[in-house]
């Protein structure tokens, strides 16, 4: 072979050397580079972050107990009420003629009591004559100087003096019971009438008009909302894994979206008994005062849980969520191996909770150039390049 040969064939050896190099080493045969980290303890200064919106405490819906017609809507969306202020007034049609009627017929039946009264007066008077007269004759009748007859007639008189006393007793009683139903006639319109006038439980602001003047109503339709605007809150969606530790009196930072660059300081007011099960989040309300904000203004929440000491845990890239399961990627003799875990809470700054499924000595898999499967030939290296 010529010296010309051999150069040839150890070059191409050499070129062959080349490309098998650059294939296992950073071709498609090559591991993939990824940084990893074993289980460190310490402790976690827990936070939970969800996002909300500004929503009233409480709203109050201004709506008639009586099918009516809006004579007058005297505010608008915007106002500014104050508690017993008319806000709306219902067409009243009869009523206050009505009215008028039943407090004349309360006072007529004023009028009855009296003439009642006298009657009584003159039943007792007369009854207590005759009493004494049938006494009197009764007494000459044993001594023989009254007859029989003349006793019988003073006895009749007697009788009826009594009877007439026991109908001026029941008059006097029947006008009191007629004075008592004038008069809750009346007060029963009165209130009818009170009830065409519709108006505002709290201080506060209309928030919502729903009809305009003319329309008739029914009764339990809503015409104006009402709110309290020093009673306000944000209703936050935590995820359901977050929400474990959270209890109420917590304190929370807000963040509105109209003040991005002013942090509120709230309490957890309330935590909601029954999560979605559609997003897997439970509904937590935070409360704080002066809230300066629009009615469904987003807000950033962040709540300040108990701090967990010697907490084992990992960087929170590290976890993945595979096939409805939480696990990390260990590195098992060069190659990538799934291990499910069970996660405890997450720290805002990047930290998880890992309450079992990896020991110390994993060597975990947190960053990789592309996505892990099993088996995948791995090389851990300081630091890889993430898109």
């Amino acid at each position: 072979m010529s010296k010309l040969g051999l150069k040839i064939i150890l070059l191409a050896a050499l070129m062959i050397a080349i490309f098998a190099w650059a294939i296992f080493t950073q071709g498609p045969l090559a591991p993939v580079k990824v940084t990893s980290e074993r289980i460190q303890t310490g402790n976690l200064d827990a936070e939970v972050f969800g996002v909300g919106l500004v929503e009233a405490r409480r709203s109050y819906n201004i709506s008639s107990v009586m099918t009516g017609r809006i004579k007058s809507l005297l505010v608008d969306q915007g106002d500014l009420v104050k508690t017993g202020q008319v806000l709306v007034e219902l067409d009243p049609i009869d009523i206050d003629e009505k009215l008028a009627g039943s407090r004349l017929m309360a006072e007529r039946s004023s009028y009855s009591i009296k003439v009642a009264e006298a009657q009584l007066i003159q039943a007792q008077s007369q009854g207590k004559t005759l009493s004494a007269a049938y006494k009197r004759y009764s007494e000459l009748h044993a001594k023989g100087f009254v007859s029989q007859e003349m006793l019988d007639a003073k006895l009749n008189e007697k009788t009826s003096a009594l009877a007439a006393l026991e109908a001026a007793a029941a008059t006097m009683a029947a006008a009191k019971r007629d004075y008592a139903k004038a008069q809750l006639d009346a007060v029963g319109m009165g209130n009818l009438r009170d009830q065409t006038r519709l108006t505002s439980p709290v201080d506060g602001i209309v928030t919502v008009k729903m009809l305009e003047q003319g329309v008739t109503v029914v009764p339990g339709q809503t015409v104006l909302q009402v709110i309290a605007p020093d009673d306000l809150w944000i209703k936050t969606r935590i995820e359901q894994k977050q929400s474990g530790l959270i209890r109420t009196g917590q304190k929370a930072g807000i963040v509105l979206r109209s003040h991005p660059q002013t942090s509120i300081s709230g309490t957890v007011e309330r935590i909601d008994f029954i999560s979605d099960t559609v997003t897997e989040e439970r509904i937590v309300n935070i409360s704080a005062a002066g809230i300066n904000a629009s009615l469904g203004e987003y807000a950033e929440v962040t709540i300040k849980l108990p701090a967990l000491e010697n907490a084992r845990f990992l960087s929170t890239a590290a976890v993945k969520r595979i096939n409805q399961q939480d696990g990390v990627w260990v590195l098992q003799d060069g190659r990538a191996k799934f291990k499910p875990v069970r996660i405890g809470i997450s720290t805002l700054d990047g930290r998880t909770q890992i309450l079992d499924g990896v020991s110390d000595s994993d060597e975990v898999i947190v960053y990789s150039q592309q996505a892990i499967k099993a088996d995948l030939k791995l090389k851990v290296v300081a630091e890889v390049a993430r898109n």
